[in-house]
């Protein structure tokens, strides 16, 4: 047994050392150098040089592996970061055990002792030897080293063991490789482990040179090609084709400079590859060319710059919409938080860069320590830690920006009420570009997502088409008519409208002409409807509704003296030197020509006024004109329209109610008349299931209290006939029940209802008066009949917060929760004193109710 020696352990990170080879170290961890400090003052300078098995800077006898070298310290340098040294390898050595002393580790070597063969003249040996020997000198020259140095190396070792270690040391082969190397001490099976390694890496070098030869040989085609369309470009200039060349390179250079996504881009240039592989003549090229051309056209990065002003938007609001006070307070409400929001995401942005710029100052002052480790190897180099950059996806922090979207607005309302063009305004007031696309009568999901490339004709879908006529990625984009999407065999263009409005989903919508996503997460759609109704579940629940109502006769006033007669004036000719349009003159327009809650069908009246006077002035009739109320008459014919007016006197059986439609809310007389029969409900005028059960209701009211309404027992023996004027108009809604009620009460007690006043809510069996919708608008109605006294059920008293000033000043609104306090107001005669309900000088009938809260 040979003795043992006690060495300093110099620990190796990545690096196995053979005996009989001389590698450079680096050394800098502080008991590596002190290890090294302890073997120069000894004679001999030998360390134990043995690997880890795991790469840690703190070591400890666990860490290291058994079987090392014994190595004596050749050439040192020292320098700031520690010491570069050679290291000889002299023998094989086995740790009996580690200690620690003074800093740094020792251990116990023995030296190992090889197994030799035991006939180095054995045949199969000696021919074992000879093809690793062969071997390794046909790795050599197939690394690029040159031939004599590689046979000078290998004939400086003749030992077997010694050169099994020598071409160990020089293989490319993994740590753990090279250390079972080191501990087979057995030297046959030794050079047969090594051979295998170096076939294995003669293997790999002859497939690179196979793959380089592939490529040389490709190269060599594509100089010829090249080669081959110069002669094709010569040929095409003789025959005056060589402005098509020019086209198609000015495609490729335009695409060249866009910055695509990966995916995309791989599209672009399959595409372009098969494009330069068929000719001009195929149909084929005309499709993939269009098809280029339309990805060369999007806004894949394009963004206009977003200035966010609110004194500016309101300023612009106001500028192009007179009165929606309450839509341009949402707008500007929808604006004031996107501003804070895209000041938040800037200050969010800001402090991950500082973030980042610490985590790298923190990383880079880690590795110079790392850097002067011991267990380097040469040409190894240091370890570099990857910091991800601040606007990187995965740098810390960056979370997705997408979760800040603004909401998708949907405005409704009836027409020409200004939805489209408070649309164009948000995008001016945003500095953003601006595109409209109407959906109204679309029936196929293509008109959405396009069609597929394969088909003759194939266009993208409107979407995309309207990016692209945007020319940036985050435009104001108007769905004009949502509500008036259909349905087809086709499919439906409503369920590929979902993608399209989820923010969850729309950063990756894809187009079939296109094929490949297309981010619209920065669009701002906002989407216009007249019947909401009419939109499906799933879609609407992906939309915030702002609601439009009618304007007031006011409020068109003031728009056609605005906005209407000066764009009419210009588009025929007039200047207000040739005429002057009266105040009466506009109201008798908006009453008697015009029955919408919009403008539009008034602006068209104003232009068939300005053209009948521009008519005159051109035939220089007059020179001027005043158009007055009388006038509006001469020029325009008799009025259209013949709105419901207040009824002159109090009748019995007529009774006044509201209702509303798209254009705006109006009056409407119930009639209830008695007449012989056998007790039966006759109901005329064309009304529907609702309105129906609602005469039925009032019918079981008036007969199950007919003591407090003081009607006779024999009335209920006759017929009694309900009927509401308009009979080719539809009607129906529950919105009628009072007014039907008031008119049978009115009509089997023989007590005329009071013609001043207007009334609508829905009844119960019980009488409670329960609410409706519409309330602005049916009260508005009113107002233009002459009426100025309502009944509205209690609960809708918050709905007259939206009424206008000046109708509010006008109306005197009566609050209503049992049908009782409603008839007690429109019948003539009914009064409350003490809580109790009288008719005329009657004696007062028990369970009367309190009297209806009337608002000013």
């Amino acid at each position: 047994m040979s003795e043992r020696l006690t060495l300093p352990v110099l620990p190796l990170r990545e690096v196995v050392l053979f005996p009989g080879v001389t590698a450079p170290i680096g050394a800098g961890r502080p008991a590596t150098l002190r290890a090294i400090e302890a073997a120069l003052a000894t004679p001999d300078r030998l360390v134990f040089a043995v690997s880890q098995r795991q790469n840690l800077d703190d070591v400890t006898p666990d860490v290291l592996y058994t079987v090392g070298t014994v190595a004596r310290i050749g050439q040192l340098q020292r320098g700031l970061a520690g010491m570069q040294l050679l290291l000889h390898g002299e023998y094989r050595g086995t740790a009996v055990h580690y200690t620690e002393e003074s800093g740094y580790l020792q251990a116990a070597v023995r030296q190992a002792e090889e197994m030799l063969p035991l006939d180095d003249n054995d045949p199969a040996f000696v021919a074992l030897h000879r093809e690793v020997r062969s071997r390794a000198a046909e790795l050599g020259q197939k690394s690029g080293l040159p031939e004599e140095v590689v046979q000078q190396v290998l004939a400086g070792v003749n030992e077997a063991g010694r050169f099994a270690d020598l071409v160990a040391g020089y293989i490319d082969i993994t740590p753990p490789e090279r250390q079972g190397l080191l501990e087979t001490l057995a030297v046959e099976e030794r050079l047969r482990k090594v051979l295998v390694h170096v076939q294995r890496q003669i293997s790999v070098l002859d497939a690179q040179e196979e793959i380089k030869s592939q490529v040389q040989e490709e190269l060599g085609e594509r100089q010829r090609e090249m080669f081959l369309r110069e002669q094709l470009k010569q040929i095409r200039r003789e025959l005056g084709e060589e402005d098509e060349q020019g086209e198609q390179d000015e495609l490729k250079a335009k695409l060249a400079a866009l910055d695509l996504p990966a995916d995309v881009r791989k599209e672009v240039d399959r595409e372009l590859g098969r494009l330069n592989r068929i000719g001009r003549e195929s149909m084929e090229s005309q499709v993939i060319r269009t098809f280029l051309e339309t990805v060369s056209e999007l806004p894949w990065n394009e963004r206009s710059p977003e200035h966010l002003d609110l004194v500016e938007a309101e300023k612009i609001l106001d500028e192009d919409h007179y009165a929606l006070g309450d839509v341009k307070d949402r707008v500007l409400e929808f604006l004031a938080v996107r501003q804070l929001r895209t000041q938040v995401e800037a200050a969010a942005r800001a402090a991950r860069g500082d973030e980042a710029v610490e985590a790298v100052e923190a990383v880079a002052a880690a590795e110079a320590v790392e850097a002067v480790d011991a267990g380097a190897a040469l040409d190894v180099p240091p370890a570099t830690a990857t910091v991800p950059a601040p606007n990187r996806p995965d740098a810390p922090g960056n979370e997705d920006d997408r979760t800040s979207r603004a909401p998708i607005l949907l405005f409704t309302g009836p027409p020409g009420v200004g939805k489209t063009s408070i649309a164009k305004s948000i995008a001016r007031s945003m500095g953003r570009k601006y595109v409209r696309i109407s959906l109204g009568g679309a029936r196929d999901e293509a008109d959405i997502r396009g069609h597929r490339r394969t088909y003759v004709g194939a266009l993208p879908g409107r979407i995309i088409q309207g990016m692209r006529q945007a020319g940036t990625k985050n435009p104001v984009f108007l769905l004009d008519e949502i509500d008036k999407l259909g349905v087809s065999f086709q499919g439906d263009p409503a369920s590929a409208l979902l993608e399209v409005l989820d923010p969850a989903q729309n950063d990756s919508f894809v187009d079939h002409y296109l094929g490949v996503p297309f981010d619209l997460s920065e669009v701002m759609f906002i989407c216009t409807a007249n019947f909401p109704q009419n939109i499906p579940g799933p879609l609407m629940d992906r939309m915030e509704v702002v609601e439009f109502s009618g304007y007031t006769e006011r409020e068109k006033l003031g728009i056609a003296r605005t906005y209407l007669v000066p764009r009419q004036l210009t588009e025929n000719g007039l200047g207000t030197e040739q005429i002057d349009i009266t105040d009466d003159a506009l109201s008798e327009l908006i009453s008697g020509y015009t029955r919408e809650a919009g403008v539009r069908q008034l602006e068209r009246e104003v232009g068939r006024l300005a053209r009948k006077v521009a008519r005159r002035v051109a035939t220089r009739e007059v020179e001027r004109l005043s158009v007055d109320r009388e006038m509006v008459d001469d020029l325009l014919g008799r009025p259209k329209v013949h709105p419901e007016k207040m009824a002159r006197a109090d009748e019995v059986g007529v009774a006044t109610g509201m209702f509303y439609t798209p254009v705006g809310g109006d009056i409407m007389f119930v009639e209830a008349s008695t007449m012989r029969g056998k007790g039966e409900l006759v109901l005329t005028g064309q009304l529907g299931d609702v309105m129906k059960e609602s005469a039925r209701a009032a019918w079981t009211y008036a007969r199950s209290h007919a003591t407090l309404l003081q009607i006779p027992e024999e009335m209920f023996d006759r017929d009694i006939h309900i009927h509401c004027p308009a009979g080719a108009i539809p009607k129906d809604g529950p919105s009628a029940g009072v007014t039907m009620a008031t008119a049978i009460a009115s009509a089997l007690s023989g007590r005329p209802v009071r013609h001043d006043i207007a009334m609508t809510g829905e009844i119960t069996l019980r009488g409670r008066v329960l609410p409706i919708g519409g309330v602005k608008e049916k009260i508005l109605g009113a107002l233009r009949a002459g009426i100025t006294h309502i009944i509205l059920p209690k609960d809708n008293e918050a709905d007259l917060d939206d009424l206008p000033k000046e109708a509010r000043e006008r109306v005197t609104v009566h609050l209503a929760q049992e049908l009782g306090e409603v008839l007690a107001l429109a019948l003539r005669g009914a009064s409350f004193r003490e809580g109790r309900l009288f008719f005329g000088d009657e004696v007062p009938h028990e369970g009367g109710l309190p009297s209806a809260a009337a608002y000013h």
